[in-house]
């Protein structure tokens, strides 16, 4: 039987991403699969109804049910949007799911087999489908152009005839795919960079694209699968102490650093930025999951008093939306790639001795089954 794949518009203020493009629908369809595509769901991303249709896509007007086998979203699913999914269905996206428990367990109860892509195991198979490198990749970028933006001189040193102008000194704090992209960016437009992370291998990485890495005496703090793990308080009090002198020096901070299912750690205070020169600018790309800067807001540029001026605050949102052309290129095919390896002859068929399934997949059969959501769910039934 094929399976009919369904790719909603998304509705989420602020959103303009799509989790298809014509090459995807293209490749979901030389696997068997038929596909539809509701009106008007590329049409911040640059792709028109035509072009989905050309590419042998079935076009779904608004309000207009859908007879679908597996749903394509780009943000967390809410209950709402569940209530009109049929047991049995499969959604694959962006779950976020230890803020969203509770759509979780309605998803169980509902029947619905749930695949994250940000759950995705870290493992070499995975990364075309890895959906948080690719849009971290773009988000890293971003950040450094709205630092640029904001900052009221330019990145390169300059030697004119009338004097030298000093480049800019860009500080990045974390060091995964967004951090990288912040380096390089950085450095391509003429900063000094340097770079901190709290994992043992970040300080090759920051190297091999053009950053300086700073060493604090302060122990690794790897966690399985590439990550960082949260650290305590007295540690990550001392981190902030031995960082304070980078932050002053900085004339450009961007902070990229997460913890999978934590609040974004705070890396800068507000009493480590008294000391910062007036005209800076800081990033906070972790605004939205709590914020690395403690007087960042999500969507919001503030000024922050400092002696004799003030440093501008940026708090991201929806960065990745503002590159809504690129991002949903390769959003699509990372949807593409994933379902495209669990189908079998036009049917989306979940092998659950496949580790990629094994290790993305949420709820299944009435229940919830990864580990680490059962695990989160007896912790709190014991507090």
């Amino acid at each position: 039987m094929t399976s009919r794949v369904f790719v909603r518009a998304e509705s989420a203020p602020g959103e303009k991403r799509v989790a298809a493009s014509p090459d995807s629908v293209r490749k979901l369809r030389a696997a068997g699969l038929d596909v539809s595509v509701a009106s008007g769901a590329g049409r911040y991303a640059g792709i028109s109804d035509e072009a989905y249709a050309g590419a042998g896509a079935t076009i779904v007007p608004t309000g207009h049910q859908v007879e679908l086998d597996v749903l394509f979203h780009v943000r967390p699913l809410t209950a709402s949007d569940l209530g009109s999914l049929p047991t049995g269905v499969i959604t694959v996206g962006v779950v976020d799911p230890f803020n969203h428990v509770p759509v979780l367990q309605k998803a169980a109860s509902s029947g619905l087999t749930t695949f994250a892509l940000d759950f995705l195991p870290r493992i070499s198979r995975a990364q075309s489908m890895d959906v948080l490198s690719s849009q971290a990749l773009l988000a890293g970028y971003k950040c450094v152009l709205l630092a640029a933006d904001a900052f009221d001189r330019i990145f390169p040193m300059t030697m004119t005839a009338a004097g030298t102008l000093a480049p800019a000194r860009v500080l990045v704090l974390g060091a995964g795919v967004a951090g990288l992209q912040a380096i390089a960016t950085a450095k391509r437009l003429g900063g000094v960079v340097s770079a901190y992370d709290v994992r043992s291998s970040s300080a090759d990485e920051v190297r091999s694209v053009g950053g300086t890495f700073i060493s604090l005496d302060l122990e690794a703090a790897d966690a399985a699968g590439g990550y960082a793990r949260e650290l305590g308080e007295a540690r990550a009090q001392r981190q902030r102490e031995l960082l304070t002198p980078f932050v002053e020096a900085a004339d450009i901070i961007i902070t990229t650093a997460a913890v999978p299912g934590r609040p974004a750690p705070q890396l800068i205070t507000s009493a480590m930025m008294a000391g910062m020169k007036p005209g800076s600018v800081v990033v906070d790309l972790a605004a939205e999951t709590g914020g690395n800067v403690e007087a960042s807001a999500p969507g919001e540029l503030i000024s922050f008093p400092v002696t004799a001026g003030q440093v501008t605050v940026i708090g991201v949102q929806d960065i990745q939306s503002e590159l809504a052309v690129d991002a949903s290129k390769l959003l699509a095919m990372n949807f593409a790639n994933f379902v495209t390896a669990l189908t079998v002859d036009g049917t989306v068929l979940p092998d659950f001795s496949d580790e990629l399934v094994s290790g993305s997949c949420l709820t299944h059969e009435g229940a919830i089954i990864h580990p680490r959501i059962t695990e989160l769910l007896t912790e709190e039934v014991a507090r």
